[in-house]
C-alpha cells in the first residue's frame, strides 16, 4: 500500500515544472536548507499516513455512504414528482429539492470522479464522472478546463480558467481595470447566481467551437464527445425543462422559474464555495511561472481554507474547504483530507511556511468580498 500511495501523492506533489525560482513576499521563514526540505518532509509524512493507517487513498465507506444518499435524493426527488404529481408548490419544493442534490451531487461525487480520486479502477470514476452530464455540464469539457486550466496555473493570470472574468471581474491586480469593475464586489453574488447557466447554455459550447485558451485550440476533441456533449444537453433540458410541461402539465411559467431558482442555488453554492479558496485578499497572484522554486509553494501562496474544523460544512462541500490537500493530493478522496490537513498545518507551521485559513466560510466570503473591492479601486 505504501508504494502506491506515494506514487499517487508524489504525483501531484512532485510538480516542480508549474514554477521555479523563489516565492519573494510569501517565501517561507528559515534557512535555505530547512526551506527546501518542507515538501519532502511534508510528501514524506503524508505517504507514512496512508502506511500506517493502512488505508487506501480512495474512497471509504463513508464515501460511499455519502454517494448513495446524493444520488438517491436525486432519483428520489424526481420519482416522487412523477408518482405523487403534486400541485405547484409541492412540485416546485421537490423540484429545488432535486437541485439541491445536484449541488451535493457536483461538489461530492462529479468533482472527485474528475480526479480520479473515488476508485482505483477508472471505469468507476468515468461512469460516476457523468453526474456532470446529468447536471447539464459537459464532464469531459469540465475534466480538461479543471485540470489543464486550473491545477497546473493556480491564481496566474491569463492561465487559470477560474480567474476568467470575462470582463465583468477583475480576479488579480495583473487584470486590466474598469470603471466599472468598483462595483464588482456588490454585484458579485448576482453574477454567481448565474455560474451554472452560463456552463449550461454557453460555455461548454463555446469551449468545444470557439475556445479562447491555446491548449483547447490545439486539443482535437473525440467526435465521441461532440456526440455527448449534444445528447447530454438534450438529455438534461429534456428532463428538466420539457417533461414537468408535457408529461405533469405543469405550467410553462412554473417550470421555467423553478429552472431558474434551481441554478440560482448550484451557481451560487458552487461559485462561493471555489472563490473562497483561491481568490481573498490574503493569497497571492503570481505574475509568471518563475516566481517559486517549488510548486508546493506555489500552492501555499496561492491557495487558503476555512471551516476546516466544522465537519458540517466539510461533509456538505465535498471536503473543498481543505482545499490546500485537495491541490497537493488531487487523486485522493475528499473524506481523508481532516486528517491530512492537520499534518498539512503543522508541518507548515514547524518550517514557517504561511498557511492560509478562516475560521468560518462566512468570514472566506467575506475576505472574497474584500479583494474584489480591492481590486475594483485600485490600479
Amino acid at each position: 500500500m505504501a508504494s502506491g500511495t506515494e506514487a499517487v501523492i508524489n504525483l501531484q506533489l512532485d510538480i516542480d515544472d508549474l514554477v521555479t525560482s523563489e516565492v519573494s513576499p510569501r517565501e517561507p521563514a528559515g534557512d535555505a536548507a530547512s526551506a527546501s526540505s518542507f515538501p519532502k518532509v511534508l510528501r514524506r509524512r503524508l505517504d507514512k499516513f496512508f502506511a500506517d493507517q493502512s488505508i487506501s487513498p480512495k474512497a471509504d465507506r463513508s464515501m460511499w455512504v455519502k454517494i448513495s444518499v446524493g444520488l438517491a435524493m436525486l432519483l428520489g426527488s424526481w420519482i416522487a414528482l412523477y408518482a405523487l404529481k403534486p400541485d405547484s408548490w409541492k412540485f416546485l419544493a421537490l423540484y429545488v429539492i432535486s437541485g439541491l442534490a445536484q449541488t451535493f451531487l457536483l461538489l461530492n461525487i462529479a468533482h472527485d470522479s474528475n480526479h480520479n480520486a473515488i476508485s482505483s479502477v477508472p471505469s468507476v470514476n468515468k461512469t460516476l464522472n457523468y453526474v456532470f452530464d446529468v447536471c447539464g455540464i459537459s464532464s469531459y469539457m469540465w475534466r480538461i478546463l479543471h485540470h489543464r486550466g486550473h491545477h497546473s496555473c493556480i491564481n496566474l493570470h491569463g492561465e487559470d480558467d477560474a480567474l476568467t472574468g470575462r470582463g465583468i471581474f477583475r480576479f488579480t491586480p495583473h487584470e486590466p481595470r474598469a470603471s466599472y469593475h468598483r462595483f464588482q464586489h456588490i454585484y458579485a453574488l448576482f453574477f454567481y447566481a448565474m455560474f451554472s447557466l452560463d456552463y449550461v447554455f454557453v460555455r461548454d459550447f463555446e469551449s468545444f467551437f470557439f475556445p479562447s485558451h491555446d491548449y483547447l485550440k490545439r486539443t482535437r476533441h473525440p467526435a465521441r464527445e461532440y456526440c455527448i456533449l449534444f445528447a447530454g444537453k438534450a438529455f438534461y433540458l429534456a428532463y428538466m425543462l420539457i417533461l414537468p410541461v408535457f408529461v405533469l402539465g405543469k405550467s410553462l411559467l412554473l417550470v421555467v422559474g423553478a429552472f431558474l431558482l434551481v441554478h440560482l442555488i448550484i451557481g451560487l453554492t458552487v461559485s462561493l464555495v471555489f472563490q473562497t479558496t483561491h481568490t481573498i485578499d490574503s493569497t497571492y497572484f503570481p505574475s509568471d511561472r518563475s516566481e517559486f522554486d517549488n510548486g508546493v509553494y506555489h500552492i501555499f501562496a496561492t491557495t487558503a481554507d476555512y471551516a476546516t474544523d466544522n465537519p458540517v460544512v466539510g461533509w456538505l462541500v465535498g471536503g473543498l474547504n481543505h482545499h490546500i490537500v485537495h491541490h497537493l493530493c488531487p487523486f485522493v478522496c475528499h473524506t481523508h483530507y481532516d486528517s491530512l490537513t492537520r499534518i498539512v498545518r503543522e508541518t507548515a507551521e514547524e518550517f514557517g511556511v504561511p498557511y492560509r485559513q478562516h475560521p468560518t466560510m462566512t468570514r472566506a466570503i467575506r475576505h472574497h468580498l474584500l479583494l474584489l473591492k480591492q481590486l475594483g479601486n485600485e490600479f
